[in-house]
């Protein structure tokens, strides 16, 4: 603290322009270290946010916690036996992105399928909109380590799904869970959301004529 007066006797007299000049000083000096730990705090926490991305990527890759399988088909062959000792509960989720004006339904709840057994569930999709659209799906698996125990030997998400506008259409997943699926797992769930894709799709929409 800077000592601004002096005294005389019991009067203290205080030099009140330069004690001012002082202590603006002073407040100015603190106020640009004040800002200069403020962008230094920002600048290190966009690299760490910015380093995480990539990080968080990797740890899921290898520890199969992002709950996304591989999205391709798979051969009858590899199901292998069925091990009819267990019992496996698989439910089934749908969603559609906001921007896609589309219903999306699966056929059941939840199915229940030995390892090794193969099986087929029938989702249906409703375009309801007055013109073409074009959908992929993305599927998802929880829990997330399981993800990579359950294949698909058939699948609407391997390819763009083009609707008419008004059409509903069959979809169909064929599946199997792998019979070296955990002791721990009795439980799946396998869910998809679909986005709209028009934009960027390959194909063309061919425009209905009214």
């Amino acid at each position: 603290m800077v000592d601004c007066g002096y005294s005389i006797g019991y009067l203290y007299i205080i030099h009140i322009s330069e004690c001012d000049k002082m202590n603006t000083t002073e407040r100015e000096a603190t106020n640009h270290r004040l800002v200069a730990k403020l962008a230094l705090m920002v600048v290190a926490m966009f690299g760490f946010g910015y380093a995480m991305v990539p990080l968080y990527d990797v740890i899921c890759e290898i520890a199969g916690l992002n709950g996304k399988p591989e999205n391709v088909a798979v051969s009858v062959s590899e199901a292998g036996a069925i091990d009819t000792s267990r019992t496996i509960t698989v439910q089934f989720l749908a969603s559609v992105n906001s921007q896609l004006s589309w219903e999306f339904k699966p056929e059941v709840q939840e199915i229940r399928v030995h390892p090794g057994e193969v099986a087929k569930v029938t989702y249906y999709a409703s375009n309801l909109n007055d013109h073409s659209v074009i959908g992929q799906a993305i599927p998802s698996v929880s829990p997330g380590l399981a993800a990579k125990h359950l294949h698909k030997t058939e699948c609407f998400c391997f390819t763009e799904q083009t609707l008419q506008a008004g059409e509903t259409r069959e979809m169909p997943v064929v599946f199997f869970v792998d019979p070296k699926l955990p002791q721990n797992y009795s439980e799946m769930t396998l869910s998809y959301t679909f986005f709209d894709v028009s934009d960027r799709a390959s194909t063309q929409i061919a425009t209905p004529s009214g």
